[in-house]
C-alpha cells in the first residue's frame, strides 16, 4: 500500500507492508521548497521523520541521505539525525533542486543493536539482518580502498558468523569521477570475490554502482551493505532475465541483476541497478534518455517478473541520472506511470558513460510458504 503525506515544507511517500509480527515501511522524504537554507530543509525533514515514527510505531533500519554538497553538509546531518541504525550519507544532488532527500527502511516488531564488529543489526525470530553504511578508507587509488573496503567487511562478516558468498545479499558502490575511477572499483571486486568463492559458476551478489561523492574528497568508494544471518540457500534465488539481460560477468563485472529471498510471509525482491541494456550488452537507444528509461522499465519488469512479482509490489525506486538536464523528461514519465511510488530522482553518473539513466528498487511480495520461517 502506498501513501503520500504532506507535512510543513515535506512531501513523504511511504509503502508499507504489514503482515505477522513484523511490518515493513519504505519512506522517500523530499523538501517542497527548494528556496529554504539547507539547515531549514534539514530541520523540516527531520520534523517529519519524527512524525512518521510515531505514526508507523517503526524502528529506523537503513537510512540514506542525498545530498547536494557532501562537504558542507555532512556534518550537519551526523549532529542533528541521532537515530541508532545504519545510515548512509553520499552526495548525490536531488534533482528537484533541493539540497537533500532522505530514503528511510522501518520496521516494527523487531529488535536493534550495533554489534561489536560495527555492524547494525535488526533481529527478529530465526534472523539477523546486518546492515552497514559509508563504510570509506584513504587508501592510495579507488583500487586500493575497494580491496580494503571488502576485506574489512569480511572480517565484519565473519564476526558475527558469515561468510561474504553466503550471507551477503545487497551492496552499493559509490564512485567519485566514475568515469575515471570506476575500473579500479572492478578489478578489486573481481579479484575479492574470486577469493571468496564468488565466480560465474556460483553467483555473485546484487549491487549499484554508481556515481557518488563522499564528504571527504580523497574518498575514491564508498561502500553499503548488507548480509543475513540465519538465512538458508534454498531462500535465495538470483535473477537473470536472460531474454532481455546478459550475465554481467560477459563484459568482465561481477554482481548479479537481482537477487530474490524467500520467508515464510513474503519475499523480497532486490533489484541491481540496471540501465538501458540488451542481452548482448549493448547500450539500447544511444543518447535517448526518454527511450532509455523505457528499456531500463522493461529490464527491471522483466527481472520483477523472474521473481513472479510486479511493479505494484515495488517498495521503493531510486532513479540515478548522469545529465541534470534529463530531469525534467524523466520526472514526468515517472509521474505518468508511478505517481503513488516513493521515488527519488538524483544525479549520479552509471558506470558506463552512454548510459543516461539507471534505477535500482526493492519488492515486497505477500507469500504463504510454510517451509521457511517468517522474517
Amino acid at each position: 500500500m502506498n501513501d503520500t503525506y504532506s507535512y510543513k515544507n515535506v512531501e513523504a511517500k511511504i509503502f508499507r507492508f504489514e503482515k505477522g509480527g513484523v511490518g515493513e515501511y519504505h519512506v522517500m522524504l523530499r523538501i517542497a521548497d527548494p528556496l529554504l537554507t539547507f539547515q531549514q530543509q534539514l530541520d523540516a525533514l527531520l520534523d517529519a521523520w519524527q512524525q512518521i515514527l510515531a505514526s508507523t510505531g517503526g524502528v529506523a533500519v537503513f537510512k540514506r541521505y542525498f545530498l547536494s554538497d557532501a562537504s558542507n553538509q555532512a556534518d550537519d546531518i551526523l549532529a542533528a539525525d541521532t537515530s541508532d541504525c545504519a545510515k548512509s550519507i553520499i552526495q548525490q544532488a536531488p534533482l528537484d533542486g533541493t539540497k537533500l532527500a532522505l530514503w528511510a527502511y522501518l520496521m516494527t516488531g523487531v529488535n536493534t543493536r550495533l554489534t561489536n564488529g560495527g555492524l547494525y543489526e535488526v533481529s527478529h525470530g530465526a534472523y539477523r539482518h546486518l546492515w552497514n553504511g559509508s563504510a570509506h578508507n584513504l587508501a592510495a587509488n579507488s583500487e586500493y580502498q575497494t580491496r580494503l573496503l571488502f576485506n574489512e567487511y569480511i572480517m565484519q562478516l565473519a564476526q558475527e558468523g558469515c561468510k561474504l558468498k553466503d550471507n551477503c545479499i545487497r551492496t552499493w558502490l559509490f564512485v567519485s569521477d566514475i568515469d575515471l575511477n570506476y575500473g579500479g572499483v572492478v578489478r578489486a571486486r573481481n579479484q575479492v570475490f574470486f577469493t571468496q568463492g564468488l565466480t560465474h559458476d556460483s553467483h555473485f551478489i546484487a549491487s549499484t554502482g554508481i556515481g557518488g561523492r563522499a564528504q571527504d574528497p580523497c574518498v575514491l568508494t564508498q561502500m553499503d551493505n548488507y548480509a543475513i544471518a540465519g538465512i538458508s540457500p534454498e531462500q535465495v534465488h538470483y535473477l537473470y532475465a536472460s531474454t532481455h539481460l546478459n550475465r554481467t560477468s560477459d563484459y568482465g563485472v561481477s554482481f548479479e541483476r537481482g537477487t530474490y529471498i524467500d520467508y515464510g510471509d513474503r519475499r523480497h525482491a532486490i533489484i541491481s541497478g540496471t540501465a538501458s541494456i540488451d542481452n548482448k550488452g549493448q547500450i539500447v537507444h544511444p543518447k535517448n534518455v526518454e527511450q532509455q528509461t523505457r528499456r531500463m522499465w522493461a529490464n527491471v519488469e522483466a527481472l520483477l517478473i523472474e521473481a513472479d512479482c510486479t511493479y505494484d509490489d515495488v517498495a521503493h525506486m531510486i532513479v540515478y541520472l548522469r545529465d541534470p538536464a534529463d530531469y525534467l523528461t524523466v520526472r514526468r514519465l515517472y509521474e505518468e506511470r508511478f505517481p503513488e511510488k516513493p521515488v527519488v530522482i538524483v544525479h549520479a553518473p552509471v558506470c558506463r558513460s552512454g548510459w543516461l539513466v539507471e534505477m535500482e528498487c526493492m519488492a515486497v511480495k505477500d507469500m504463504n510458504n510454510p517451509k521457511f520461517p517468517n522474517l
